[in-house]
């Protein structure tokens, strides 16, 4: 069940957030020059770490949504970042995700995420389908645990219904018109808007870690 008094206290957070712009840009011009740097990921490290991984994960989504002002290209971005995984053009093809194509649908909070347990979990053989039948390891099971997980903490999977219930308080599509994405940046819907992919980032590495045990 949602925390809606929490969740109303995070989006406040966000909105009057002083963001580093220039270090955020700073980070992100370095990976598009010279690639999402690769990590050797120690299992046992990334346990007894877990709080603060989580915690540098969320922020880092929350961060790349107000700079991308896309949630689906900030949560992946977060994700693949943390883990050493993927590549720029992954950002590039998630352009049009943010509520699928602006149509109000699924959460960038997911569909980044869910980009990630491809990456993580999936086969380098597009024909091994032996992953798929792996109850601790089949991306399409852990995905649907995670989705929802999300539901249950945001409230909603799709883009609309959260900026509804739990961003802006009202009905708003900003991906349906020039004038509602004016609209919505007005009301500082790209700095609230960080909340789902912050949850979303966090979450799914929290699953992925947890994977390690």
């Amino acid at each position: 069940m949602p925390d809606y008094v929490a969740l109303k206290k995070k989006v406040d957070e966000l909105a009057e957030r002083t963001w580093d712009v220039a270090g955020i840009r700073a980070r992100v011009n370095k990976m598009a020059r010279s690639g999402i740097p690769r990590k050797k990921l120690d299992p046992k490290v990334m346990l007894a770490n877990k709080e603060q991984i989580l915690d540098r994960v969320q922020r880092r989504a929350e961060e790349y949504n107000f700079i991308f002002k896309n949630c689906a290209q900030g949560t992946a971005m977060a994700i693949m970042e943390e883990l050493g995984q993927g590549n720029m053009e992954i950002i590039k093809a998630l352009c049009p995700f943010p509520g699928i194509g602006g149509t109000g649908d699924m959460c960038g909070g997911i569909t980044g995420s869910l980009i990630n347990f491809g990456l993580f979990f999936g086969s380098d053989d597009p024909l091994d389908l032996s992953v798929m039948s792996d109850p601790r390891r089949s991306p399409i099971l852990i995905a649907q645990r995670f989705m929802a997980f999300f539901e249950d903490a945001v409230g909603h999977m799709y883009c609309a219904d959260i900026i509804e219930t739990v961003i802006l308080g009202h009905r708003l599509n900003p991906g349906e018109s020039d004038g509602a994405m004016m609209t919505f940046a007005g009301e500082k819907g790209f700095e609230k808007c960080g909340l789902p992919p912050g949850m979303g980032a966090r979450l799914a590495v929290d699953f992925i870690i947890d994977s390690m045990k």
